[in-house]
């Protein structure tokens, strides 16, 4: 009776071993200005396949996002952010994209 009981456990707790593993956090900077920013920045990162949270925190610039790093690379987060305006520290926005935000979420640059 012990060992069917041990051996649940163990199976519980390795299932729980592995989705942490696989489970990563990780804050980088997102420059934006405003909630028009903060709603489109998270979208962008909610869009994708594996990123189970994303907040954007408007006074830091800093994105806190929760991703599954078998179905999606930190990368593929910061491209995607910067394909809808937002510099990121490794991915600055098209130029056409940026020239379209609105005005309130139109932010000062920094070379690259």
């Amino acid at each position: 009776m012990k060992k069917p009981i041990f051996l649940f456990l163990f199976f519980i707790l390795t299932t729980i071993s592995a989705q942490n593993e696989k489970n990563k956090k990780s804050n980088f900077e997102v420059i934006g200005n405003c909630e028009i920013c903060k709603k489109r920045i998270q979208k962008a990162a909610l869009s994708l396949k594996g990123v189970k949270m994303a907040t954007w925190d408007i006074p830091s610039n800093i994105l806190s996002v929760t991703y599954n790093s078998n179905k999606i690379l930190l990368d593929q987060i910061q491209i995607a952010i910067a394909n809808v305006g937002h510099d990121t520290p490794l991915f600055k926005a098209p130029d056409n994209i940026y020239n379209e935000l609105p005005i309130c979420c139109i932010y000062e640059r920094k070379l690259k």
